[in-house]
């Protein structure tokens, strides 16, 4: 199995990366060593010092996939610099997710993993996704698809056909649906599961999100995915913190600043606000944090968690 492996790198740890509320879909296997689904393609990525190994891969998907899926081409020293420049509470935050990069992930995966993770918390989310993934999600490339039997979706007139997992076949399946195994599906389509009826999901155990995530599959499959915040806005299921972390972990609009449980405490712990103030805290980091403002609420949702 072919790996490709990179050097001397910077500002870079997969612990921090996989460990700062952007992503649900890696697991730790060992020191170092991570395992997932990402791009349509199932992976392990591990790292030594300052080296990568990515297994399988080869320098071209290395080069056209995880070098921009890593976001390895931004110099975050400079960041960092800029952030703690004038802020104490920064430049520990900066210290202590030195590694952390902001992955440049698939749209609609961001939009149906943060509808997901509402009141939830990350062991709950990724189990939720991993569950949703192996009960819709086609198998990947090169794989077997060892689900149920399939059926074509809705579409309209002149569409290509997709193949889905019947709603009996779902059923069925779900039944043993679980988080054992070493099964990774890709992560299901807009059109698959707009195909589908909230009690379909059951076996991924979403609760009420799960019809939120069937009307959004149904409004992207007939609109397309969302280009402007206020398009993210009107997605099903779809607030203002939600919508902040579709914008920047989906959409690269970096000067997103997603206040959720912990980014609040650690403003009311560590800036002074009141836990209600979101809209004070939204301005302080408008002016103190600016188009780094993406970057600054992921050191911080870190560095909390970590205290």
């Amino acid at each position: 199995m072919n790996s490709y492996t990179i050097r001397n790198l910077k500002d870079f740890q997969l612990d921090h990366i996989f460990d700062c509320g952007q992503c649900f879909r890696w697991n730790k296997t060992g020191p170092g060593i991570y395992s997932g689904m990402a791009m349509g393609r199932r992976v392990t990525m591990e790292q030594r010092g300052d080296s990568l190994t990515v297994t399988p891969c080869t320098k071209e998907e290395f080069d056209t996939i995880w070098r921009p899926y890593l976001d390895l081409d931004r110099d975050y020293g400079r960041i960092k610099e800029i952030l703690a420049e004038k802020d104490p509470v920064m430049a520990r935050a900066c210290e202590w997710g030195t590694g952390i990069r902001i992955l440049q992930q698939d749209l609609w995966e961001v939009i149906v993993s943060f509808i997901i993770s509402q009141n939830n918390n990350i062991p709950r989310i990724k189990g939720c996704i991993e569950r949703l993934c192996r009960l819709a999600g086609a198998a990947p490339e090169g794989e077997e698809d060892r689900r149920a039997p399939v059926q074509e979706s809705r579409q309209e007139p002149g569409q290509a056909v997709r193949q889905t997992p019947g709603q009996e076949g779902l059923r069925a399946f779900g039944a043993n649906v679980g988080l054992d195994g070493d099964q990774y599906p890709d992560f299901p389509s807009a059109q698959t599961l707009a195909a589908l009826e909230p009690e379909d999901l059951a076996p991924a155990r979403l609760g009420y999100r799960a019809r939120y995530v069937i009307e959004t599959a149904r409004q992207v499959a007939e609109h397309g995915l969302p280009q402007t915040a206020d398009q993210v806005l009107s997605l099903s299921g779809v607030g203002p913190k939600v919508a902040n972390c579709i914008l920047l972990f989906g959409m690269k609009k970096y000067d997103s600043f997603p206040i959720d449980v912990w980014v609040r405490r650690v403003m009311h712990e560590l800036y002074g606000f009141r836990e209600e103030d979101v809209k004070g805290m939204k301005a302080f980091a408008a002016a103190e944090f600016g188009e780094f403002g993406g970057f600054a609420q992921q050191y911080l949702f870190y560095y909390m968690r970590s205290l």
